[in-house]
C-alpha cells in the first residue's frame, strides 16, 4: 500500500487538475462563463426550481375525450361496414364509454357480428339482448392506449417547452393520466397546454345564422370576430376538414407587407401541399376557414390557387399572439386536451434564500469538520483536511459536468457528504494507530492501516451508493436531486480518501521519513 505506481500519480493529479478546471466557472456569473474562450469548460451547476424560482404545473390528460373520440370513428367504420353487407340495424351511435348498435334481422347477427369483429379487432365486441351489439375497449387494449396517449402529450409537451429556450426542464409522468411539468427560472409560463388542433375547412353557404345546421356542416364560432350583439359571429363549415394540421412541417411568425401587422407563415409537406394545392385550384373566391381548437383564427377568400405548398395565417395577432401559435403549430397538436390541476410559483427570492443557507450549513459543516479532524488526528488530520476540500470541488465538477440538477434536498445531500467524506480518514487513521501501539514502524503502520481498512471503506461505501441508485430510481422530483448528489459524493469521496490522502500520506512518508508518526 505504501508502493505507489507513477500512473496512479499521473491520474490522481489528473482528476484533481480536471476537477478544478470544470469548477471553475461556477465562481463566475452565467454571462461572464458564457463568454470564456471555446476550449475552456463553460457549464455551471443547473439549479433546480426550489433554488431559482420557476413554475410547478400539475396537468390532467382529457383520456375521455379521446375515447370519445375514438368511438365516434368506430361509430362510423360499423356505418360503412353494415352498410356495405346491407344488414338492416338501428341505434347506432355512443353510449359512456362503448358503441352500441342494434341488429334489426336476428338471422343475420353472427354475421354483423363478425364483420363489426374484422373491422375492429382491438374492440371487445359483447352480445346483449335483442340483437343489441356493444363495442368497448378490453382491460389491456385501454391501459395500452392511453399509456400511449399519455407518452405522446408529454413528447409534445417537450418539444414546446425546448422551443421556448427553458433549460432543464421536468417533465415527467405520474400516475395513469397527470404530467408532471417543472419550469425553473421561467416567470411567465409558455402555452404548452392548448391542445392546437388546427384544420382547414370550406365555408358553407347554404345555411342561414340562427338556423340548424344542414347535414354535412356545423357552426364554429370565430375567435376574434363579435357580432353587434358582442356574441362571437359564427360560421358554417363542412365538417370534412380539406388538409389538416398534421401535414404541417413548419410555422413562423411574421408581418404582412402590405400593412405590416403580424401574421403566421406556415409550410406543408408534400402530401399537404399536393392536396392544399388541389383545394384552392377547385374552389377560387370560396371562404376557406382555418380551424383552430374548436374556434375559427382566419377565413381568407381563396383568390388565386396555392401551388407552393406555403400559406399565411392573418387575424387580430399581436406580436407575442403570433409568436405562441406558431410555437404550437411547429410542435404539434397534443393526442388530448390538458387540464390544470395545480400551478405554483416559486419566487427566486425565496431560492436566493435557500442557497444562502445552504452555504452557511455547507461552511459551517466543513469548518466543523475540519476542526475535529485536526485536533484529533494532528498533522494527519490536517492532510484529510485537503481531502475534504478537494472533494467539495469534484463533486461541484461533477454536478457541472453531468448537468444535474442540485435541488434543496440535493443541498443536504452535499452537507451530508461532508460528514461522510472522512469516514474512510477515519477508519485509516484509526487502523493506523492500532498498528502504531502494537509496535511497528511508522512504514509498516501506513501500509498495514490502508491495506486492513480498504475492504471495510468499500464496503460501507458500497451500501451506501446502492441505497442512493434506489432512491434514483424509484424516487422524484427532490429525492432523486438527494440521491445525485449523494451518489456523487460517495464516489468522489471514496477516491480522494483511497487516492489523495495515501498519495500525500506517502510522499510525505518517504521524503520526512519520520521515526515516529505524529497521529
Amino acid at each position: 500500500m505504501v508502493h505507489f505506481a507513477k500512473w496512479k500519480i499521473v491520474l490522481v493529479l489528473c482528476v484533481c487538475a480536471l476537477g478544478l478546471v470544470f469548477a471553475a466557472p461556477n465562481l463566475l456569473s452565467q454571462k461572464d462563463a458564457e463568454a470564456l474562450p471555446d476550449w475552456l469548460p463553460k457549464k455551471q451547476i443547473s439549479l433546480g426550481l426550489d433554488l431559482q424560482g420557476g413554475a410547478h404545473l400539475l396537468y390532467e390528460v382529457g383520456i375521455d375525450a379521446v375515447i370519445r373520440e375514438r368511438l365516434g370513428a368506430v361509430v362510423d367504420s360499423m356505418h360503412a361496414t353494415l352498410r356495405e353487407a346491407r344488414i338492416r340495424y338501428q341505434g347506432l351511435g355512443v353510449e359512456g364509454f362503448a358503441a352500441t348498435v342494434t341488429i334489426r334481422e336476428p338471422d343475420r347477427l353472427q354475421e354483423a357480428l363478425a364483420l363489426i369483429g374484422e373491422a375492429e379487432p382491438d374492440m371487445k365486441v359483447t352480445e346483449g339482448t335483442g340483437g343489441r351489439l356493444s363495442l368497448a375497449f378490453s382491460e389491456q387494449a385501454l391501459r395500452e392506449f392511453t399509456g400511449s396517449i399519455v407518452e405522446q402529450a408529454i413528447e409534445i409537451v417537450r418539444i414546446r417547452i425546448d422551443e421556448t429556450g427553458v433549460r432543464e426542464p421536468t417533465i415527467q409522468r405520474q400516475g395513469e393520466d397527470r404530467i408532471l411539468v417543472q419550469l425553473p427560472g421561467v416567470e411567465k409560463v409558455p402555452p404548452i397546454d392548448a391542445q392546437a388542433k388546427m384544420t382547414f375547412h370550406l365555408v358553407d353557404t347554404r345555411g342561414r345564422s340562427g338556423a340548424p345546421a344542414p347535414a354535412g356542416a356545423r357552426w364554429v364560432p370565430s375567435a376574434d370576430e363579435s357580432d353587434a350583439q358582442g356574441q362571437p359571429r359564427m360560421y358554417l363549415i363542412r365538417k370534412r376538414a380539406m388538409v389538416g394540421g398534421e401535414d404541417l412541417v413548419d410555422a413562423q411568425p411574421g408581418f404582412d407587407p402590405r400593412n405590416g401587422l403580424p401574421v403566421v407563415n406556415f409550410r406543408f409537406d408534400t402530401r399537404g401541399a399536393r392536396k392544399f394545392g388541389d383545394v384552392t385550384t377547385e374552389n377560387v373566391g370560396r371562404v376557406f376557414a382555418i380551424v383552430l381548437d374548436g374556434e375559427v383564427i382566419s377565413a381568407p377568400v381563396i383568390r388565386e390557387p396555392i401551388l407552393g405548398g406555403s400559406g399565411q395565417i392573418s387575424g387580430n395577432f399581436s406580436v407575442e399572439s403570433a409568436n405562441n401559435l406558431a410555437l404550437l403549430l411547429r410542435a404539434g397538436a397534443l393526442p388530448a386536451p390538458l387540464t390544470k390541476l395545480e400551478e405554483r410559483s416559486v419566487g427566486p427570492g425565496l431560492g436566493a434564500d435557500s442557497i444562502a443557507a445552504g452555504k452557511v450549513a455547507s461552511v459551517i459543516g466543513l469548518a466543523l469538520v475540519i476542526v475535529f479532524m485536526a485536533f484529533y488526528y494532528g498533522f494527519f488530520g490536517m492532510i484529510a483536511a485537503v481531502a475534504l476540500l478537494t472533494n467539495m470541488v469534484l463533486i461541484a465538477a461533477g454536478l457541472s459536468v453531468l448537468q444535474a440538477t442540485l435541488t434543496l434536498p440535493g443541498i443536504a445531500g452535499i452537507v451530508l457528504t461532508i460528514g461522510m467524506a472522512v469516514d474512510a480518514n477515519v477508519l485509516v487513521f484509526e487502523r493506523i494507530r492500532e498498528e502504531v501501539r502494537a509496535g511497528r514502524t511508522p512504514i509498516s503502520a501506513i501500509d498495514a492501516g490502508y491495506a486492513r481498512a480498504l475492504t471495510t471503506i468499500i464496503d460501507a461505501n458500497l451500501t451506501t451508493l446502492i441505497a442512493a441508485f434506489l432512491l434514483y430510481a424509484f424516487g422524484s422530483g427532490p429525492v432523486r436531486g438527494f440521491a445525485v448528489t449523494l451518489a456523487i459524493g460517495i464516489v468522489t469521496s471514496m477516491f480522494t480518501a483511497i487516492m489523495l490522502t495515501r498519495l500525500i500520506v506517502v510522499t510525505w512518508l518517504r521524503r520526512a521519513r519520520p521515526k515516529a508518526l505524529p497521529i
